[in-house]
């Protein structure tokens, strides 16, 4: 089991190992002859358009960082396949997920219909600079690396707010890092490096340059 394994390298949230228990993440993997294999061994993958699901451990690992209780309202920026985002929702009271890519999201959408999932507003749209709309938020997620810290993100955090995200560049070391907001409602924070990582860039206005459109996915 996933959850075994991750408790192995340390992770201790017994909701986040809980999650990891309940989603199956085989369905939010693209349709293949050794899919099921592929799923649950501790690896990136293919997800297609250039880009990956996360291996189990990060997804622990970022989910954990956000210290989540189940009261809280989270961004999530790059929902991909929709698999962290599933996780996500059995650890928040409201996820706001946010996926670039049209075919990507409407995937997304449709395993996490599958999943019975009823707390997710999934949109397509530039995610680089946050999500407005919606905003504040208690937590942020970024499923990928940014040149640096986009200002948007920690000005849509609530006081006291967590966001775990990649730094660095494309083919190089990155790190990740959690940033919490200082709680006087200034936009200073503390932070510290979860490690070295390696995400598919954050394309858009706040990342590594492009899109800029808007919309909503039915679930």
């Amino acid at each position: 089991m996933i959850a075994e394994q991750i408790a192995a390298r340390g992770i201790r949230d017994s909701r986040v190992l809980n999650a990891l228990r309940r989603v199956p993440r085989h369905r939010f993997i693209r349709s293949a002859t050794d899919a099921h294999t592929r799923a649950y061994a501790d690896a990136a993958q293919s997800i297609g358009e250039g880009q990956t699901i996360s291996q189990p451990y990060i997804v622990a690992l970022m989910s954990e960082a956000l210290a989540l209780t189940g009261a809280e309202k989270v961004l999530e920026i790059g929902a991909g396949s929709g698999y962290q985002t599933a996780v996500l929702s059995l650890l928040a009271d409201e996820v706001i997920a946010v996926e670039r890519i049209p075919s990507l999201a409407e995937r997304a959408g449709q395993a996490l219909g599958g999943f019975g999932v009823a707390n997710v507003k999934l949109f397509v749209g530039d995610g680089s600079r946050g999500w407005e709309p919606e905003a504040p938020y208690d937590a942020i997620l970024v499923a990928a690396v940014a040149p640096a810290v986009p200002p948007a993100f920690v000005a849509q955090l609530k006081p006291g707010g967590r966001l775990v995200l990649p730094v660095g560049q494309e083919n190089a070391p990155q790190r990740l890092l959690l940033l919490t907001k200082a709680s006087d409602g200034s936009d200073s924070v503390t932070t510290h490096d979860l490690g070295t990582v390696a995400f598919v860039p954050l394309v858009g206005a706040g990342g590594f340059g492009l899109p800029d459109d808007l919309g909503m996915m039915d679930i």
